[in-house]
């Protein structure tokens, strides 16, 4: 399995419209067909993480090709009043919002 993670800075009080957003993106066919298996979304002084697994490592090559979709266009266009860059200075795309994973324990089943 392979995860992202994303963070940003979320105006206060928007956890539930956020997640209202995404519970109407995630009822759709769009986390299958960018192959996401997981979704969790975390909150924490007024910062967001947005936690994606997925089966495999080519994870970010799917959404890219999702990024066409009126559908992912749409919630990024309804994330906009919740969600914001961390650093606007230096965002281009989401990949500039991804954490940088520097340790990995994983225990046997």
């Amino acid at each position: 399995m392979h995860s992202t993670l994303i963070v940003a800075r979320m105006n206060p009080g928007s956890s539930e419209d956020v997640a209202r957003l995404f519970r109407t993106f995630d009822g759709s066919d769009m986390p299958h067909l960018m192959g996401t298996r997981r979704r969790q979304l975390f909150s924490y002084r007024n910062l967001y993480f947005h936690l994606q697994d997925f089966d495999t490592d080519n994870g970010g090559e799917l959404i890219e090709a999702a990024k066409s979709d009126p559908r992912f266009q749409r919630i990024s266009d309804d994330l906009k009043p919740f969600i914001e860059a961390y650093d606007p200075a230096t965002w281009r795309s989401p990949a500039d919002a991804l954490a940088t994973r520097f340790y990995d324990w994983e225990g046997r089943g």
